[in-house]
């Protein structure tokens, strides 16, 4: 059994507003740092944005999701072709923990920790307002972080889109009602 094998790739409720998703990613730290703070790589997995490395600093998410993968599946109806929310930060331990507001549904958290090669990524978003954030929250996380473990390992991710509405339906099943 490897290390990977006892993570549960799937996010779990840990409070009743509150959700946490883990990945094991290949190392080292300071790679992975850069992967969730530097823009330009931050843009290939998640969303652009610059993002100043202090606290209180304020930057913009901006999701272009139809860019994450080739291709990139059947965009759901309802979404745009992109979308930025205003956030800030508001915990930072350089390569260890990073926090900062999601607009104005939360606060994520995300800390870093060696395990030999790899990295332990650990993924709290707090203060979800309802059930239908925390399956949007849950599907978009677990997609996403999937995109940033296969760019680390230097393979071709699945189509966001068609991977989003699989997790989507799976996160229903998965959190109560």
């Amino acid at each position: 059994m490897t290390p990977a094998d006892t993570i549960d790739l799937y996010g779990k409720l840990t409070t009743h507003d509150t959700l946490e998703i883990s990945r094991l990613l290949p190392g080292p730290i300071e790679r992975v740092w850069s992967w969730l703070t530097e823009s330009d790589l931050r843009r290939k997995w998640l969303a652009s944005g610059e993002m100043p490395m202090e606290m209180d600093g304020e930057f913009t998410l901006t999701w272009r999701n139809d860019d994450l993968t080739s291709p990139p599946g059947k965009r759901p109806e309802g979404f745009g072709e992109e979308h930025s929310m205003a956030s800030r930060i508001t915990d930072l331990a350089p390569k260890r923990r990073l926090a900062f507001t999601w607009g104005d549904n939360g606060e994520v958290e995300i800390t870093l920790e060696p395990r030999g090669e790899d990295v332990l990524l650990t993924l709290v978003h707090k203060r979800t307002r309802d059930r239908l954030m925390r399956l949007m929250v849950g599907a978009g996380w677990h997609a996403h972080l999937d995109i940033l473990k296969a760019r680390l390992e230097g393979q071709s991710p699945a189509p966001f889109w068609d991977t989003w509405q699989v997790l989507r339906a799976e996160y229903d099943r998965r959190i109560a009602a």
